[in-house]
């Protein structure tokens, strides 16, 4: 018989075991499945690892550091209240002819923010305000970048070679890259078109624009990037600032389609490519 008790609470405490080991198994700082957006979901038990030299391959999503009040790192890259950039008198003319529709004084059908009408590509280093992951690979000849908005890709050369003097324009413009430390990664870009904004609120920036990024790997799971914008014909000042990144080991970038399933776009009457209501016989305008 009292064998027979032994047994019983042997087996009680077992079952008592059972949801501990269940948790333990995703580890301390590993987003559970089913709560990628959640980044409490796991609290770090532990401090994280040392950050592993000359390596920045992984999926990063931004999340700043607790406790900080970053609210405006949704849609530009300084306090706008207390911070704004300092701008030429070129680039005070083009930000008064921004209607963006994250400061409130216009809607969606009314905005002519090239992301939102146009479904261009949000350029460097707009980019990194798309509230989705990025993932870093690396090669012996450069590092892409992949965003998982919009499929947008980015080539970061480290190879040696050096920026070319008269580049191509493009979107996200020619990168070349260097190990300034084992955990600091320095990224130089220019050659951009003039058909993207620096932000969500609608700063302009020339083709003269040059883009210095500094990505600094705290520790395994932390990333800090410094990003500073050189533009002569639109800033009267670099514009700097700092975003905070942190590694999400358990995720894969999924699709998010700019045409597709990002925007509604027969809800915006007023674009170019409404529905033609006007009587047959007629001309539309």
């Amino acid at each position: 018989m009292r064998r027979g008790l032994l047994r019983a609470i042997w087996i009680v405490s077992a079952l008592l075991l059972i949801p501990c080991a269940g948790y333990a198994q995703y580890g301390g700082g590993t987003a559970l499945p089913g709560q990628r957006n959640n980044p409490q979901a796991a609290k770090p038990a532990t401090p994280p690892a040392p950050a592993p030299a000359h390596d920045l391959s992984g999926v990063w999503m931004m999340r700043n550091p607790p406790g900080s009040n970053r609210g405006f790192t949704n849609y530009t890259y300084t306090d706008p209240k207390t911070d704004p950039p300092s701008l030429t008198p070129w680039g005070e003319e083009k930000l008064k002819e921004a209607k963006d529709s994250n400061g409130g004084a216009y809607t969606l059908d009314q905005t002519n923010d090239p992301v939102l009408t146009r479904c261009y590509p949000p350029g460097t280093p707009r980019v990194y305000f798309h509230p989705y992951p990025f993932q870093f690979t690396q090669s012996a000849k450069y590092m892409v970048m992949i965003f998982e908005y919009d499929h947008t890709l980015r080539r970061i050369y480290t190879d040696g070679r050096k920026l070319p003097e008269d580049p191509d324009p493009t979107w996200m413009g020619f990168s070349v890259g260097h190990w300034e430390a084992p955990t600091t990664f320095v990224v130089d870009t220019v050659g951009f078109n003039e058909k993207t904004w620096l932000d969500r609120l609608g700063h302009a920036h020339s083709d003269q624009l040059h883009v210095t990024e500094r990505f600094r790997r705290i520790d395994h799971d932390h990333l800090e990037l410094d990003i500073t914008m050189t533009d002569p014909k639109a800033l009267a000042k670099p514009w700097t600032t700092t975003f905070y990144y942190q590694n999400r080991p358990e995720w894969e970038l999924g699709e998010i389609s700019c045409s597709g399933d990002y925007l509604d776009w027969s809800k915006f009457e007023s674009f170019s490519f409404k529905k033609d209501d006007a009587p047959k016989g007629t001309a539309s305008k």
